[in-house]
């Protein structure tokens, strides 16, 4: 029990500081405290929608292609009859999952580089730009791309557990009945796993504020910041880089409240709609 209250909860007393002059020295307890201040400033900031443009983009294209591709790949699978094959592309599919983020950043550097195969497989369609990896406009691409790679199969084994679970007496039934493949997928696969895909978007919507900084920051660079800055990297660059804690810590929570109303307003209205809900 101990444990439970020392590495969970505890350290939410560092919200303090986002309402804080905080200093190292004097620490959480004696600080100064400035209110609302840090906020504020945050709000008021040249960087404020441009942050919350990308953060936002980023997650929406990120929910629209990354969240229904596994959908689509666990139930073409499920179709595959023959098993060694089946297994065979489960595996492959997997293994991009343990691949480092520095490692595909450094393959996404090289393919898009001006001499890239990427680039030039661009270039070949008529892009004229250069380097894909030094443009803004290819950046949420090349994001969204990678992430699609790299968590298919991953994302994926959920969904093919839920298939499993579902009676295959239900299939049985249908055949009987003369419906065909498409038939049986549409009214008994998809509401067989409708469940999950709906506790996991809702899952998914309370981080549509969260983009992770690693990546990002190993992505980005001046040139791309327009489109590649998000709040993630922006709170990573003041708080580690410039030392502003107050600062880094009033933005993360006010990240933190957006992303807690979003899963509560679409708990609410998938309970109300659907009857699925995660409280």
């Amino acid at each position: 029990m101990s444990w439970a209250l020392l590495l969970p909860y505890i350290p939410m007393g560092g919200i303090l500081m986002g309402f804080q002059d905080y200093s190292i020295k004097k620490g959480i307890l004696g600080s100064n405290w400035v209110g609302l201040q840090h906020f504020i400033s945050f709000f008021n900031s040249v960087y404020f929608w441009r942050l919350i443009r990308n953060t936002l983009l980023i997650s929406f294209y990120g929910l629209l292609f990354s969240f229904p591709f596994p959908i689509i790949f666990a139930l073409c699978l499920n179709e595959v009859r023959n098993k060694t094959f089946k297994k065979t592309v489960q595996t492959i599919s997997y293994l991009p999952y343990f691949i480092s983020i520095v490692v595909v950043v450094a393959l996404l550097n090289d393919f898009c580089k001006a001499e890239g195969v990427l680039t030039q497989i661009a270039a070949a369609l008529g892009d004229t730009g250069g380097a894909l990896i030094s443009r803004p406009e290819w950046f949420r691409t090349l994001y969204i791309g990678s992430n699609m790679w790299q968590h298919l199969g991953y994302n994926s084994i959920i969904f093919i557990s839920a298939l499993a679970t579902i009676d295959q007496e239900l299939y049985e039934a249908a055949v009987i009945d003369g419906a065909n493949r498409w038939k049986q997928t549409l009214y008994i696969t998809l509401p067989g796993i409708a469940s999950t895909i709906v506790v996991l978007l809702i899952l998914r919507l309370g981080q549509i504020m969260n983009v992770g900084y690693e990546k990002v920051i190993l992505m980005y660079s001046p040139a791309t910041y327009e489109t590649a800055d998000v709040i993630a990297s922006y709170v990573y660059r003041v708080g580690i880089k410039d030392a502003n804690y107050s600062y880094s810590t009033a933005i993360n929570f006010f990240n933190s409240i957006i992303n807690f109303i979003v899963i509560f307003v679409a708990n609410q209205i998938s309970r109300k709609v659907g009857e699925t809900s995660l409280w």
